[in-house]
């Protein structure tokens, strides 16, 4: 049946099932390209990997663990990024879709950015940021505020009109409407939007540190890719797909803390 959910224990075995299968199907992959070249490195075999992950955790020349300066670099800007795109989003974002005046001022501006894509425009934030964390910061928000701004302006747009004349009728001011009763309201969907919303913020991170960063996971890719390290490529991408997914269950936990009236209607 559509939509039929599954038992707890049947939806994880069929989790760990597919890793199981992508983990054995690389092994294969990787066995038969050492069978047509024994020193291949574009796909290393598990022994391979393994002294990847010592390169990466042990102190290099100057004393420092790769993996822990890249992981700091990678973190700080990305964390800096989200925030200020979330923070901008949700004051945007709200407040377009309670007050006309500012949704006709802010809302082509907004759609019109969104459409720009920040990669493209890189050469534009050399200029006016420099190339150091500023920069770094300024893609990620560039390309995840306008977006998330104009997603959160259409969840308010949907908030039933009930609440609201209910709010007025109980004497609550503009403000306390939109901050007692459109927010809480829609406040799952901001944190679902959030969640779609760090994958693209890495996207443009990472490009951005491929092209002009001197740390940070991005141009330790770029640096070891260029010697076809990629016995340290392949755990460096593992890493950002499993930060990735650390912050997607994070968000995922946080909505169930804070909007347990939501988790309740969805089972």
């Amino acid at each position: 049946m559509i939509r039929q959910p599954l038992s707890r224990r049947a939806g994880l075995l069929l989790g760990l099932l597919s890793v199981v299968i992508l983990l054995v199907a690389y092994t294969a992959l990787s066995y038969f390209q050492h069978l047509e070249n024994p020193t291949d490195t574009t796909i290393p075999n598990w022994t391979q990997l393994a002294a990847g992950l010592v390169d990466m955790v042990e102190p290099g020349r100057s004393g420092d663990r790769i993996l822990v300066v890249d992981s700091l670099a990678t973190g700080k800007r990305l964390f800096l990024g989200l925030t200020i795109s979330v923070v901008g989003a949700v004051l945007l974002g709200l407040h377009m879709g309670a007050f006309a005046t500012l949704e006709a001022v802010a809302v082509p501006q907004l759609s019109f950015l969104s459409k720009i894509v920040p990669t493209a425009a890189m050469a534009v934030f050399f200029v006016l940021v420099g190339t150091d964390m500023p920069m770094f910061v300024s893609i990620v928000v560039f390309g995840v505020l306008p977006p998330l701004a104009l997603s959160i302006h259409l969840a308010v747009k949907g908030v039933p009109d009930e609440l609201v004349h209910k709010a007025y009728t109980l004497g609550a001011s503009h403000m306390e409407v939109v901050w007692g009763v459109v927010f809480p309201t829609i406040l799952p969907k901001i944190i679902d939007l959030v969640r779609l919303s760090v994958g693209p913020a890495m996207v443009y991170l990472i490009a951005a540190e491929m092209l002009v960063g001197d740390e940070g996971f991005g141009y330790r890719i770029r640096l070891l890719q260029r010697r076809l390290d990629m016995n340290v490529v392949y755990p460096y991408l593992v890493l950002l797909a499993g930060f990735g997914f650390g912050m997607d269950y994070g968000l995922r936990w946080l909505r169930k803390i804070v909007c347990p009236w939501y988790e309740e209607g969805r089972s």
